[in-house]
Parts: structure tokens; C-alpha cells; sequence
């Protein structure tokens, strides 16, 4: 099966600094097959027969703190997992015409309709928010850069943590993970 790690908070803000060679070094050693990495944000292609993603993040946050004392979060998602987010993408137009203020925020752990319902809510901009499960879509119209809506209102109203990737790294991770 060949899979996608999300690293949280991985070389942002000069915070949570981790190279992508000792990443992907990490993964040989561990027994993740063909592993390659995409741009310095954390992201991880690998296969990985027989575990479970759920067995993956942990045994990832894991080593990466022991070996390479970086303390983050990670969500992996299987080649089918990621395919099936893309398909659940209520923003289909805006990421053909301007992909890079789509983002998919990538949970830890499922939300419900009342906890994107909450996160709408708090919307101060003209951010829009669709999706439940373990990803949620976002439309940065005006761009991420200067957004009310931080990682700290999305968690805090989703009750979840998370890591967002714009619909362009998105798609390029899935096209890594097809057979």
C-alpha cells in the first residue's frame, strides 16, 4: 500500500525544524519502502504493507522524536484514503482556477457537522469551510497569509488537530501515491 504522512508545524515560522533528508532517512531505517519527500513541509510518500495508518502515525511520531527530537503530529493517509479527499472537494471550481488558496486540513480525528457548522461560525473574512471526517476544505479567497482563520481557531472549533496542505501540494501527493 503506498501512503502519505502529513507532518504538523514542520519547518513553519522557523519552528518544528526537520530535514527532509534525515525525514526520509528515518523511514529507510524503519522499514518504510521507497520513501520520498515533497517540498520542506513534511510530507512523506512511502509504502508500508500490513500496518494500519493509524499504526503509521505512531510509530512516525514516535521515531521522529526519538531519533530526531522534533515532537510533531502525523496523519497519514493510504494512496485510496488521499483519492477519496480529493473527490469530497465542495470547492471544485476555485481549485481548477486558483489552487493555491484551496487548502485540506488534515485531522487527527474525525469531526462532525456541528464542528465545521461551529467553525463557519467563527469566520470573520471571506473564508469559506465545507467537508467533515478526517479532512475539511477551506477557500482562502483572499489568501492564507493575512486570514482571521489560524490552525488555532480551526482546532479550537473542530476540537481536532490538524495540518493543511493547499489543493496543489494536494494533488501532487496523490499523484506520488497512484500506482
Amino acid at each position: 500500500m503506498k501512503a502519505v504522512a502529513l507532518l504538523r508545524a514542520v519547518n513553519v515560522g522557523g519552528t518544528g525544524k526537520l530535514s527532509m533528508a534525515a525525514l526520509k532517512a528515518l523511514a529507510e531505517d524503519i522499514g518504510l519502502a521507497d520513501p520520498a519527500t515533497l517540498l520542506q513541509s513534511g510530507n512523506l510518500v512511502f509504502g508500508a504493507q500490513g500496518k494500519t495508518p493509524a499504526a503509521l502515525e505512531t510509530l512516525l511520531e514516535k521515531e521522529i522524536l526519538k531519533r530526531l527530537s522534533v515532537q510533531t503530529d502525523v496523519m497519514v493517509r493510504t494512496a485510496t484514503q488521499l483519492e477519496a479527499a480529493l473527490e469530497r472537494n465542495p470547492f471544485p471550481r476555485e481549485a481548477k482556477s486558483d489552487p493555491g488558496r484551496v487548502h485540506v486540513h488534515f485531522l487527527k480525528s474525525p469531526v462532525k457537522a456541528a464542528e465545521v457548522a461551529s467553525l463557519t461560525r467563527a469566520i470573520k473574512g471571506r473564508e469559506s469551510v465545507g467537508g467533515t471526517g478526517s479532512e475539511i476544505f477551506i477557500h482562502f479567497p483572499d489568501g492564507v497569509g493575512t486570514s482571521k482563520l489560524t490552525g488555532a481557531v480551526i482546532e479550537r472549533h473542530l476540537g481536532a488537530r490538524g495540518t493543511s496542505r493547499n489543493w496543489n501540494t494536494v494533488t501532487k501527493l496523490a499523484a506520488l501515491t497512484a500506482d
